[in-house]
């Protein structure tokens, strides 16, 4: 299934279903659901089979917004240098390839919707993209085996990990690099993990005013979804609606010194789970 959040003509977000080409929200289809998504993640069990046997009225998918599919997340994760092409364009700044997974946090404050615009901050130079995938924890836990792993996974869905580089490389903690509002668009849906199935063999591109700049599949993780499950899980209880972006390949403009400017227009797609486009604008 794909679930998004959305609003029509200004009114209440709401939690919906996508069914073709329309939204339909989940309180038409079972009275009484949710219409907070962590909170239908975790009543997922009880919801879905109800949601599959439902029918209602929705209304055309292009005329909603779209908003971030989970807003609020206690934790968003993201691992660093996690594709072989990325590591190999960073070399030139003295990276190497990881023995270990590498992570940061990026502030739930950074959260932005799939279409968002994204903010050029007035103190950075230098803002980058990252498109990413974004695995969505389910029933999560602590101490999770990578045998484990597939079932504490919720859904997926696109994310464009934004950096401010100068921000980020000034010191050896990459956090507030990685944490201004608005750097963090996710979306457009939550693909649940049974749709995906195998999530390590999708197409994962991500376009800078239409020049195409990383093309790669998840298939070249380093670290894959399960490694940095069992890596995460023995440190912190990961929670329904915790986000993880799980690494970004090579072509980030970071290496070609391509930063982006107020107009430019920045899509990330990856397959089967749909695309997230945002404009870049200064900061006000």
């Amino acid at each position: 299934m794909r679930l998004v959040r959305f609003s029509t003509g200004g009114g209440a977000i709401r939690c919906g279903l996508i069914q073709g080409n329309d939204v339909v929200a989940l309180g038409d289809l079972v009275p009484g659901a949710p219409d907070s998504m962590k909170e239908v993640i975790a009543q997922w069990d009880s919801l879905a089979p109800k949601l599959k046997a439902a029918k209602a009225n929705g209304v055309p998918l292009s005329g909603v917004k779209l908003h971030a599919p989970i807003p609020d997340p206690e934790k968003v994760m993201a691992i660093g240098l996690n594709y072989a092409d990325h590591v190999e364009e960073a070399k030139s700044a003295g990276v190497t390839a990881p023995e270990s997974q590498i992570w940061f946090c990026k502030m739930a404050s950074s959260i932005n919707d799939p279409n968002g615009d994204v903010e050029k901050p007035k103190s950075s130079a230098k803002l980058d993209y990252e498109v990413e995938m974004v695995a969505i924890i389910g029933k999560g836990g602590r101490h999770i085996s990578k045998a484990d792993a597939p079932g504490a996974i919720f859904g997926y869905a696109v994310g464009n990990d934004f950096s401010a580089r100068d921000w980020q490389l000034k010191t050896h903690q990459w956090v507030l690099g990685k944490s201004f509002d608005t750097h963090a668009p996710i979306g457009p849906c939550i693909v649940t993990a049974d749709e995906v199935g195998e999530p390590h063999r999708l197409a994962i591109k991500c376009w800078v005013n239409g020049d195409l700049r990383q093309n790669s599949n998840t298939k070249h993780l380093i670290f894959n979804v399960w490694d940095q499950l069992e890596e995460l899980s023995q440190v912190m209880a990961l929670k329904p609606g915790d986000i993880l972006f799980t690494g970004t390949p090579g072509g980030v403009g970071m290496a070609q010194q391509l930063f982006l400017q107020p107009g430019d227009v920045v899509r990330c797609e990856i397959e089967e789970l749909g695309a997230i486009e945002n404009r870049i604008v200064a900061e006000a």
